[in-house]
């Protein structure tokens, strides 16, 4: 039996005109996405949502949080979820395993839908959702994956400052993703650090960013890659005693893009002392790039057609009403911070949703990210033989 498929765009409610979202999955980024839906509508003129429905596996600990970040209502199934005709959209912050059912289903319901990224945790799943999301946007349905990093502002700048030519050609750049948190060998297992659950470690949690920021950036696909993985702590302590860890605390990996640039990208989640340090290097013909996230607000710029004798790094602070995004914020000067980049995301996908046009990053892209940390393992398989894509 064929389900009957409502329109996406239908149904807003008589008395909001709002689009009913709802958010699967309330911890980390359940938290950082519902803030996002929270403030959305206080800084970009897109259409209104109304925060609908929370879901989690825990009906008392979704409850105390739907009620925290301020939705109408909760649930433990999100199923259900599905049929409510005043949802029109869906946001899965779920771990990976279950990004690819809850997406297919959302999309055959006729939601729009965003998944945090990496999009999922095989090449396989990803395909499906690529064909789904295919199929749904005959009937006019919008996807998008949650690569937030795309709307810290001096990223953006940074991405219209390549296309200019301001660097020159890019022959190479350096990405690297280092967080600490599983430096201590006695810090607890977690879902995040089984295969079956979060799909891979450090090369899904942190590689997908850094892969989906080349893309950005470079604005070329990745042909090619020799990457090894490793796991420092073998086994962790669980619920029920030691267990081993099915996945990679760190990766490294070499990268080569269709317009010729070389890439050498580092990940982990062992990087002793650092907290969250994603930092991004660009070099061309005719200058260099610099981020840092830990300064999120700014970007190093060094213009090597400048005159020898005044040429050195410039800091550029990216919070001038013209940069990209800062805009919708605070006047100049007034810095931005992590948890913007979110709302900003909000409104470039329900911005697709009102015109019609297509959300960027879509699912084709996250497939692309899941293509080329699948290359990383392939290649770490075979002592770190290049893989083609």
């Amino acid at each position: 039996m064929t389900t009957p498929v409502p329109d996406p765009t239908g149904d807003r409610g008589p008395a909001t005109g709002a689009l009913g979202v709802a958010v699967l999955g309330h911890s980390f980024m359940g938290k950082a996405h519902s803030n996002a839906w929270r403030n959305v509508n206080a800084f970009y003129p897109v259409p209104r949502v109304a925060q609908k429905v929370l879901v989690g596996r825990d009906a008392g600990h979704v409850a105390e949080s739907a009620r925290q970040y301020g939705w109408e209502g909760s649930s433990t199934d999100w199923r259900s979820v599905l049929e409510r005709p005043d949802i029109h959209l869906v946001d899965i912050c779920t771990p990976g395993h279950l990004h690819a059912e809850m997406a297919v289903a959302a999309l055959e319901a006729g939601k729009h839908v965003l998944v945090e990224k990496p999009l999922a945790n095989t090449v396989a799943e990803a395909e499906r959702m690529v064909a789904a999301a295919a199929d749904a946007r005959t009937r006019g349905v919008r996807t998008m994956v949650g690569f937030n990093y795309r709307r810290v502002p001096a990223l953006a700048l940074a991405r219209t400052m390549i296309a200019e030519g301001r660097v020159g050609e890019v022959r190479q750049a350096r990405v690297s993703y280092l967080q600490d948190w599983l430096a201590d060998e006695h810090a607890p297992m977690s879902w995040r650090l089984r295969r079956e659950t979060a799909g891979s470690g450090a090369l899904g949690d942190l590689a997908s960013h850094a892969v989906d920021q080349v893309r950005f950036l470079l604005d070329s696909p990745v042909t090619s890659v020799s990457g090894t993985v490793g796991t420092f702590v073998p086994t962790r302590e669980g619920a029920d005693g030691p267990e081993s860890v099915t996945v990679d605390d760190a990766a490294w990996a070499t990268l080569r893009t269709a317009s010729g640039a070389v890439v050498s990208l580092e990940v982990t989640r062992c990087a002793t002392g650092r907290k969250n340090a994603f930092e991004i290097e660009v070099y061309g013909s005719l200058g260099g790039l610099r981020f840092d996230l830990e300064r999120l607000n700014e970007i190093r710029f060094f213009d090597a057609t400048l005159p020898e004798d005044v040429r050195g790094w410039s800091r550029v602070l990216v919070t001038e009403e013209s940069h990209p995004y800062v805009g919708a914020w605070w006047p100049a000067g007034h810095v931005l911070g992590w948890d913007h980049t979110f709302t900003s995301q909000a409104a470039d996908f329900l911005r697709a949703i009102d015109t019609g046009t297509p959300a960027a990053p879509d699912f084709q892209d996250g497939l692309a990210v899941q293509r080329v940390l699948h290359a990383v393992t392939q290649s770490a398989a075979r002592s770190g033989a290049a893989v083609a894509l």
